[in-house]
């Protein structure tokens, strides 16, 4: 019996993305893309190297949120732009909007001479998404956030990468996108966003109906595969006992295997 969580089924697909990574700079943003991360490397890429967030490189794999007691580096904010144009790097971010082509807004909502609302401003995504593997988390899937055109390009997807040329295209990488719902890539027909699998619990009729633009499918959509018991117990004793998982994604239960 597998009494799954949608938030830890979430995280082992999270994992799912970093596990063919080998040794590279897991850069994960946010709770659960740092929970997939490290779970990963306590799973299937125990070579991948991350940090606590902030500056330092970890040698331990410590719970959300805790400071690790092995220290391998540092890792200033000057010294990510030299990993990020080296392209050893893999980086979830988030994304408040995401269109059909796989690009990302987190700069403003609406026209970009008046917005609506201003969010973050591009930060690292324009750069991220030329120079290293890029995914992004999405904890509320909705057709608000899955968009046929974003308002804003802050990370670049595979075909806009194209049109601007090789300097864009030759490192862009666009891994996976991974919701609540589903998880994605962009390797549908023209470079269009494409449904991977479904969450237990998800019918690929509820997908398209909260995502805004016709999904690229190809076949019978799998569901995504539940955590293994050993991922399990390492989420729940190991990595998040306090349980902040179910603060992003409310604990939906899994259907059982």
């Amino acid at each position: 019996m597998n009494d799954a969580t949608r938030a830890e089924v979430c995280a082992a697909a999270i994992a799912d993305a970093f596990k063919d990574d080998g040794e590279i700079f897991g850069s994960p943003m946010g709770m659960l893309p740092m929970l997939g991360v490290r779970l990963a490397k306590l799973t299937s890429n125990p070579d991948l190297v991350i940090s606590d967030g902030e500056a330092l490189f970890l040698g331990g794999v410590p719970p959300l949120f805790a400071k690790g007691d092995v220290i391998e580096g540092w890792i200033p904010f000057r010294r990510v732009f030299d990993v990020i144009a080296y392209g050893r790097r893999h980086v979830m971010m988030g994304a408040t909007q995401v269109d059909k082509h796989g690009n990302q807004n987190i700069s403003a909502i609406g026209d970009f001479a008046q917005p609506k609302r201003q969010l973050l401003g591009s930060r690292g995504a324009p750069g991220n998404t030329v120079n290293n593997r890029t995914s992004y988390w999405v904890p509320k899937h909705s057709d608000r956030v899955f968009v046929e055109h974003v308002d804003i390009v802050s990370g670049v997807g595979p075909k806009r990468a194209k049109e601007a040329g090789i300097g864009a295209s030759k490192y862009n990488d666009i891994h996976r996108i991974v919701s609540n719902l589903a998880v994605f890539d962009v390797k549908g027909a023209d470079d269009t966003v494409r449904l991977l699998s479904v969450h237990p619990g998800v019918t690929v009729d509820e997908v398209r109906a909260n995502t805004g633009f016709e999904l690229a499918i190809e076949g019978d959509v799998p569901e995504t595969r539940l955590p293994t018991l050993e991922e399990l117990t390492i989420i729940r004793e190991v990595l998040d006992p306090k349980k902040l998982r179910d603060r992003e994604v409310p604990p939906v239960q899994a259907a059982a295997s």
